[in-house]
């Protein structure tokens, strides 16, 4: 199964208003293992950034000046994403405005283009609900470093959420299991060398005089909550001399 965990930075927060990209970033899975097959696209939009989104991406209007415009990299994309799954935190932003720039070139609709889009937001809402489920907060919850993220980069953030969608899975052990669920490296007909158990003496605890009086005092506690002898009494086991 081939994923592209995908991400956008743009001039502002609508697609329907004129905002446009102005950086693509697609980071490669296959299969569960990360390839290393990146696509990394800076996008001159031919217009400048609201301030507010500058603040978040730092990408001005004169470094993208020089950059390509979307006409002259949307068979570049496409082709890299063709037949794909793509995994996207909010995918109804990022997803909305690649249709609107492929719109203007007569292009479709980028789901002519890929095999599906799964949106790790919704995922996280319906593992952490009540809970703020940003990309950021992700990585905390998840333990997945974040400490290069000062500005927002949409091929880090497409990194970043490679990692947060593997631990919102199956964890990272899961880069470690082939296609049917083994080890890898491991043999499924090794034979196990079996261990004489009584060789080895194992250590009776005995609880305390303080430790007995406590457990009395705490079944005593649940008797009297339960308006008689409570289970535990049932199941006790005999005293050992």
């Amino acid at each position: 199964m081939r994923q592209i965990f995908f991400d956008t930075e743009t001039t502002g927060l609508e697609a329907d208003k004129g905002d446009r990209i102005i950086e693509i970033g697609c980071v490669e899975m296959v299969n569960r293992q990360l390839t290393g097959n990146n696509l990394h696209l800076y996008i001159n939009p031919e217009r400048a950034s609201h301030e507010d989104a500058l603040r978040v991406h730092g990408l001005t209007e004169a470094f993208l000046s020089d950059k390509p415009k979307f006409a002259e990299i949307v068979d570049q994309l496409l082709g890299f994403v063709a037949g794909a799954e793509l995994v996207i935190h909010n995918a109804p932003f990022d997803i909305g405005f690649i249709n609107a720039e492929l719109k203007r070139l007569r292009r479709g609709v980028l789901t002519d283009h890929v095999a599906g889009v799964r949106d790790t937001l919704l995922m996280a809402r319906d593992l952490f609900p009540g809970k703020a489920n940003s990309l950021d907060a992700l990585c905390r919850r998840l333990e997945v470093d974040n400490s290069k993220r000062t500005l927002h980069g949409a091929l880090l953030d497409a990194e970043l959420l490679a990692d947060v969608y593997i631990r919102l899975t199956r964890g990272q052990d899961a880069l470690l299991m082939d296609e049917h669920g083994d080890s890898a490296g491991g043999d499924m007909d090794a034979k196990v060398e079996a261990v004489d158990l009584s060789r080895f003496v194992l250590p009776v605890l005995r609880a305390s005089e303080a430790e007995i009086a406590a457990h009395a005092q705490l079944l005593a506690d649940l008797d009297k909550a339960a308006g008689g002898a409570c289970q535990w009494r049932k199941i006790e086991p005999q005293a050992v001399a």
